[in-house]
């Protein structure tokens, strides 16, 4: 990969893993308004699993969030790169928010029950699969107008 394809790829992966972290955010406060539950508990959760202390437990809590949701969105853009060319819309849509799914599901199901059980049970298990998921839509989303934008000035040069 070029340099020029590595900062692409850094770029609209971080793009759209903010989208994507933005997304969840937007669906846990969507769940806590209808349940009257309290959505700081996530961010809470977040930092309690990282067993950091801090005077602003719910802000480092989004900010790692956050933080984390840009990584993941670069490894999704990396790693989706090379099928990107050979797939459509709707199958590219579908591969990316296939990839979340199996994100969840470590995650969910191998990693937080050992390092933070109380975390998995913050909220159902379907409230949090429909958010990772939705990370993948709008993940997916920004990936491919990023890819139609580049094709567009391409075709315009």
């Amino acid at each position: 990969m070029t340099r020029t394809g590595m900062t692409r790829v850094l770029a609209t992966g971080i793009l759209a893993g903010v989208a994507g972290g933005l997304a969840e955010v937007a669906w846990v406060s969507l769940y806590a308004a209808v349940t009257g539950w309290d959505a700081a508990t996530v961010a809470r959760g977040v930092t309690d699993t990282l067993r950091l202390t801090t005077e602003a437990p719910v802000a480092a809590g989004i900010a790692i969030h956050m933080g984390i949701a840009a990584t993941l969105g670069v490894a999704v853009a990396a790693a989706l790169r090379p099928l990107r060319a050979q797939l459509d819309a709707f199958a590219f849509h579908v591969a990316v928010i296939g990839v979340l799914a199996a994100v969840w599901a470590i995650n969910f199901q191998l990693v937080l029950p050992v390092i933070n059980p109380a975390f998995v049970t913050i909220v159902p298990f379907s409230v949090s699969f429909v958010s990772k998921l939705m990370f993948g839509i709008a993940a997916a989303a920004c990936l491919t107008i990023a890819d139609r934008r580049r094709l567009s000035r391409v075709a315009r040069s």
